[in-house]
């Protein structure tokens, strides 16, 4: 009787969410990104990182990424299977093809490149070759049995439906991106399975399914609310409106609403990826309940969790697991200084943590979102990444003395899968638009197309290390449109100059945009000149423990030993000085001792400190 109500109220689930998303169908976002295909990378260090990306892309055979789907399906495959998270007896193994078919399917849509095309058509005609074998709908690297094993014991098997979602966003991302409609059939069938698993099933057992709050929860959902909201956006089918809400978690979502800090001892990644999936929830459904939480959570993290650079995740307050003791875990609010240990801030939670900012920023135009998401891009985002390999970290350590541990090419960790993903969207959220208004939100060189006003604007720059930009608007014919230019809080002044004629600005201690409302013209030129300052950001937990900052990067020292100060925070600032502008190599006298420091992005296989504490005993 249970499980046949259940049933029921789902599917009555569908007409009443269908009939609100009719009531509430404006869109919430007040500005919109620029498509993939519209922002150009001009030749740059960033260009360079994102090759690198590319060539790593490149070196990956797709038999061997198929070969665990073609086994689980019975069909015969003889590429030589992948090691690491995607070796053949792994719990995991096929959620690094989710994440390689989102890099490849954004490559593909901005380059056209022929290789990766046929590729990604190749891929996508093969998983529907295993699809079909299934006759359920089904397509994964590892044996659907891991369902009924996670729907009986809530553990004992490694996060289906994590790898479930990777392999669905990247297969949606494939649809977007190049408009394989195979992907699409792929993708409904992917979702029908989903439907007729969780239909079968009763509340009680669906909550005891997504409770995740042991550290490492084996049943972790992944983005599985995000990809079916996603899905439900494109094929309006309440059937998935309604899906996708069974995994938006009440024990997790309810105290958020309240502004309730429950982050202490969650598994760091498994958690942020859920309110993401809140976030598509309001987009969709407009209900405040879930715009509450997305907010209050941002709040909270940023406030008592993160730091100096906006990622976080690291050691469990109460460790029961070999990883919690170091890693992957929120602990307690406002208390960082005793997590600094060589396994914290997760690079998917960097990338994940970005993505929240950017929904957030869509929705409110406002600088304080935009002003984070730049300081994790340059000091959480482009340092997990080797300078000259190309190789990922899985974590950033901030401590002293550390060393960044890349990963192995067949490691194929989250890690992995995530940074391709980032990289491969290194011109993602520079620019947004509305109607009237073209927001510029980082400093990038590019080319920006707005189709809708015949413009283009293109930005030159060597930004962060030289403090100048410059744009020049291309436009058949003049424009009416107001362009806002991102004034970061680190920012302790700026020039700002029209055609060679400088404008009135004023400096304000938060982010703020300079708005700039004229009518444009073909080759119209504007130049900004930051002014650049050292400047501390301490632990909330102890005044003394701080990380530096020259502008908007993060400095790290190059040592061998823990970094111990003497004297006070103004002192210390006093005695930074820059060493080399264009290379952006600083010094810091102190106690008799002279330190290097350079930008975090750019320490590579040095042993490096970030976090210096001041001791004077």
């Amino acid at each position: 009787m249970k499980k046949s109500i259940f049933i029921f109220m789902i599917f009555l689930s569908y007409f009443n969410s269908f009939g609100q998303h009719v009531k509430n169908n404006m869109d919430i976002r007040k500005v919109f990104p620029f498509y993939s295909r519209d922002v150009i990378l001009k030749e740059s260090w960033l260009k360079q990182r994102e090759e690198l990306n590319i060539i790593f892309l490149k070196s990956l055979e797709p038999d061997r990424l198929l070969h665990n789907f073609k086994i689980t399906a019975k069909l015969p495959s003889d590429a030589k299977p992948l090691e690491g998270w995607e070796s053949p007896k792994i719990g995991l193994r096929g959620h690094f093809v989710g994440h390689y078919l989102s890099a490849v399917s954004i490559l593909v849509e901005k380059y056209k490149d022929p290789l990766l095309t046929e590729r990604l058509d190749y891929m996508v005609d093969e998983l529907y070759k295993c699809q079909q074998v299934s006759k359920t709908g089904y397509l994964g690297a590892f044996p659907d049995s891991s369902f009924d094993v996670l729907e009986a014991k809530f553990t004992g098997v490694w996060a289906p439906y994590y790898t479930y979602h990777k392999i669905m966003q990247g297969i949606l991302d494939v649809y977007i991106h190049t408009n394989n409609k195979k992907a699409y059939k792929i993708l409904l069938g992917m979702a029908d399975y989903v439907i007729n698993r969780m239909s079968k099933l009763n509340k009680e057992t669906i909550e005891k399914m997504m409770y995740t709050v042991d550290a490492n929860p084996q049943n972790e959902m992944g983005a599985m609310n995000e990809v079916l909201y996603k899905l439900y956006q494109i094929s309006k089918s309440s059937k998935h409106l309604a899906i996708a809400k069974l995994f938006d978690p009440d024990w997790f979502v309810e105290p958020l609403c309240r502004n309730e800090d429950i982050l202490s001892g969650l598994h760091s990644n498994t958690h942020l990826v859920l309110v993401n999936g809140f976030a598509q929830r309001y987009a969709v459904t407009k209900e405040t309940k879930y715009r509450d939480a997305v907010f209050n959570f941002w709040n909270i993290l940023t406030n008592f969790h993160v730091y100096a650079n906006g990622t976080s995740s690291g050691p469990r307050p109460n460790a029961t697991t070999k990883t919690s003791v170091t890693a992957e875990h929120w602990g307690l609010p406002g208390h960082l200084c005793n997590t600094l240990t060589k396994e914290i801030a997760e690079s998917c939670v960097s990338h994940n943590t970005q993505k929240l900012c950017s929904y957030i920023f869509t929705w409110t135009a406002e600088p304080q979102y935009a002003d984070s998401y730049m300081n994790t891009f340059y000091n959480a985002v482009l340092p997990v990444q080797g300078c000259y390999s190309g190789s990922y970290v899985y974590h950033l350590p901030l401590g002293s003395p550390r060393n960044k541990k890349y990963l192995k090419d067949n490691d194929f960790a989250c890690c992995s899968g995530s940074c391709t993903e980032a990289y491969a969207q290194l011109n993602s959220n520079i620019y947004y638009h509305n109607d009237s208004a073209l927001y510029v939100n980082l400093y990038i060189p590019s080319i920006v197309k707005w189709e809708e006003k015949g413009i283009e604007l293109e930005q030159d720059s060597r930004f962060p290390k030289d403090s100048v930009i410059n744009f020049t608007i291309s436009s058949q014919q003049e424009s009416q449109f107001v362009l806002k230019l991102l004034l970061p809080s680190w920012s302790k002044g700026v020039d700002v100059y029209v055609n060679d004629k400088k404008q009135q600005t004023s400096v304000n201690s938060a982010a703020s945009y300079f708005v700039l409302n004229r009518t444009w013209h073909n080759q119209d030129r504007v130049r900004l000149v930051f002014h650049y300052d050292f400047h501390l950001k301490s632990m909330p937990d102890n005044p003394n423990t701080f990380a530096i900052y020259y502008g908007p990067m993060l400095l790290a020292f190059e040592c061998k030993s823990e970094v111990i100060l003497k004297g006070d925070t103004e002192s210390i600032l006093k005695n930074l000085s820059v060493s080399n502008f264009k290379e952006a190599t600083f010094q810091l006298t102190n106690n008799n001792n002279n330190y290097l420091l350079r930008p975090l992005y750019d320490i590579d296989q040095q042993s490096y400190g970030v976090y210096a504490t001041i001791r004077n005993y």
